[in-house]
C-alpha cells in the first residue's frame, strides 16, 4: 500500500484507492475462477483444518491459508460432492476475508456452504456453523443466531456454533443470553474460542478483573504460536482499555514473539505507542497494518495518529479510502453502517453519519451502537435525543473512555456542566490516550468547563 512520503496527498490516496481495488478486483477474478475447484496439493485433512471456529480464534497466515485453500480445492475437483470439505472451503474463504479485510471473499464462501449443504441437507452442522460464521462476518447476526441454532440441533457440542451464538447474541444487545451461552459454552466446550467470548462478556457487563481471569485461563491453555499470541493481544486490548499501557504493551509485546508481524497485535502496538506520545512508533505500526489490512478502523486509527502529529493531508487521505472501502464491503453484501457512522461522525459528512447509524441501530442494539448512534446525533445537533443512547450504551455497566467522552461532550452541549465534567474526567482517567484526537477535544473541554465554574 502506497503510504510514502515523496507522494502528495492526493497522489498518495490515489495509490492507496487503486490498489484496494486493483487487489480486490484480482481476488475476486482468483475466486470465481475456482468456483470448480483448482489448484495444487491437498487431501482431505487439509480440508478439515480450518475449523468454523477459525473465523475469530485461529489466526493463520495469509500464505498458509491460501496453501490449505488451494489443497482443498485440490482435494475437491477429485471428490467433488465431498460435503464436508465444501464447507472447510467455505469457512477458509471467510476466515480468509477476516485476515485480509477484502469483503470478495464473503460471495464465494456462500457458494461453498450452499454446495455441502445441497450434497448434505441434513446433519451437516459443519455446514451450518461455518454458514453462522459467514452470516456474523456480513452482520446478519439474526442469521448468524438462527444457523448456529440449527447447528447446535445437530450436534450440541458445535465448538464453532457454540461459539458464533454468543457473537450473535453479543452483537443483538442481548447480553444477559449471552452470558448464559457463553457459561454453557464454557461447560460444554471450554477452549479458547469460548475463554475469549467469555471474557468479552465479563468486560460488556463491567466485569474487567474477571475477564483478565478467564484470559489468563485461556493463556494457560494456548500451546500454538497463533493461540498465544491471539490471546495475548487480547489481553494487551483488554490492558488498553484500562489505560494500563505498560501491561499492553507487554502482552502485545508477547504476541508478536509468537507470531512476528502479527497485525492485531502490531495494531495495538501501534495504538499503545500513540497514547503514550510516542508519534513515530505507532505511526510505523499503524502504516505497517493498513498496508496489509486495510478496514475502516484502523484506516482511521492512523489518520488520528497523522491529525495528532499535524499532518492533516495525509489524515485526510486516510479517511478518503475509508470511503472507498465501504463502498467496495457493500457490494459484496457486508453491512457496515457501525463502521461508517463512527467515522464519517468524526472525519466525514454527519448527516450521513447519522443516516448510517440509524440503519445499524434497526439491525443491532449493542452499546456500540447506542454510542455511535448517540455521537451522529450531537453531531447533527440533535443533543437532547443523543443523550438518551449515551445512557443506553452505559447500560449494562461497560466502561468505555470513547463513550464517556462522546456523553460528556453531548452533556456540556446541553448545559449539564456538572455531569459533563464527571464523565470527562472520567473518560481521561480510564484511558487518557483512547484517542489521539478525541484525548485532545476532551481535556480541552473539561478545561473550558473548570474555566466556567
Amino acid at each position: 500500500m502506497a503510504l510514502r512520503p515523496f507522494l502528495t496527498p492526493t497522489a498518495r490516496t490515489a495509490a492507496v484507492v487503486f490498489a484496494l481495488a486493483a487487489g480486490l478486483t484480482a481476488a475476486s477474478i482468483v475466486i470465481d475462477a475456482s468456483d470448480g475447484p483448482g489448484g495444487s496439493g491437498g487431501g482431505q485433512d487439509a480440508a478439515r483444518a480450518v475449523h468454523p471456529a477459525a473465523a475469530r480464534y485461529e489466526q493463520l497466515s495469509g500464505d498458509g491459508l491460501a496453501r490449505q485453500i488451494d489443497a482443498m480445492q485440490t482435494h475437491l475437483r477429485g471428490e467433488p460432492k465431498d460435503a464436508e470439505s465444501w464447507a472447510g472451503l467455505g469457512s477458509a474463504y471467510v476466515e480468509q476475508a477476516r485476515t485480509s479485510g477484502d469483503p470478495t471473499r464473503y460471495p464465494q464462501a456462500d457458494k461453498a456452504f450452499a454446495r455441502s449443504l445441497s450434497l448434505q441437507p441434513r446433519d451437516n452442522d459443519v455446514a451450518l456453523a461455518g454458514r453462522a460464521s459467514l452470516a456474523a462476518a456480513r452482520h446478519d447476526f439474526r442469521g448468524a443466531l438462527r444457523d448456529a441454532d440449527k447447528a447446535l440441533k445437530v450436534n450440541s457440542y458445535s465448538q464453532g456454533a457454540l461459539a458464533v451464538r454468543v457473537d450473535a447474541l453479543v452483537e443483538l444487545g442481548r447480553y444477559e443470553d449471552a452470558y448464559t451461552a457463553a457459561k454453557k459454552a464454557d461447560s460444554l466446550r471450554p477452549g479458547i474460542p469460548v475463554f475469549t467470548r467469555l471474557a468479552y462478556v465479563l468486560e460488556l457487563r463491567g466485569d474487567p478483573a474477571g475477564a483478565r481471569r478467564v484470559l489468563l485461563r485461556a493463556q494457560d491453555s494456548a500451546t500454538s504460536p497463533s493461540d498465544i499470541a491471539y490471546v495475548s493481544t487480547a489481553l494487551g486490548q483488554l490492558a488498553w482499555n484500562q489505560g494500563a499501557y505498560d501491561t499492553a504493551r507487554r502482552a502485545y509485546g508477547t504476541a508478536l514473539r509468537a507470531v512476528p508481524g502479527y497485525l492485531p497485535a502490531l495494531e495495538g502496538q501501534g495504538r499503545t505507542s500513540v497514547a503514550e506520545g510516542r508519534q513515530k512508533a505507532g505511526i510505523r505500526d499503524l502504516e505497517a497494518v493498513v498496508r496489509r489490512y486495510p478496514l475502516p478502523a484502523e484506516l482511521a486509527a492512523l489518520g488520528e495518529a497523522y491529525e495528532a502529529r499535524g499532518d492533516r493531508s495525509k489524515a485526510r487521505g486516510q479517511y478518503a479510502v475509508v470511503d472507498t472501502w465501504i463502498a467496495l464491503a457493500r457490494a459484496n453484501g457486508v453491512a457496515t453502517d457501525l463502521d461508517s457512522a463512527l467515522v464519517a461522525a468524526d472525519h466525514g459528512d454527519v448527516k450521513e453519519a447519522l443516516k448510517a447509524a440509524r440503519a445499524e441501530w434497526d439491525r443491532r442494539r449493542t452499546v456500540h451502537t447506542a454510542d455511535a448512534l448517540a455521537w451522529a446525533l450531537h453531531r447533527n445537533g440533535k443533543d437532547e435525543e443523543a443523550l438518551e443512547y449515551a445512557e443506553r450504551a452505559a447500560g449494562p455497566g461497560y466502561r468505555n473512555a470513547a463513550f464517556l467522552y462522546h456523553r460528556g461532550v453531548i452533556e456540556k452541549s446541553l448545559g449539564d456542566d456538572g455531569p459533563a465534567r464527571r464523565h470527562l474526567k472520567a473518560a481521561l482517567d480510564l484511558n487518557p490516550g483512547f484517542s489521539p484526537t478525541g484525548a485532545r477535544a476532551a481535556k480541552a473541554a473539561l478545561k473550558e468547563l473548570e474555566a466556567a465554574r
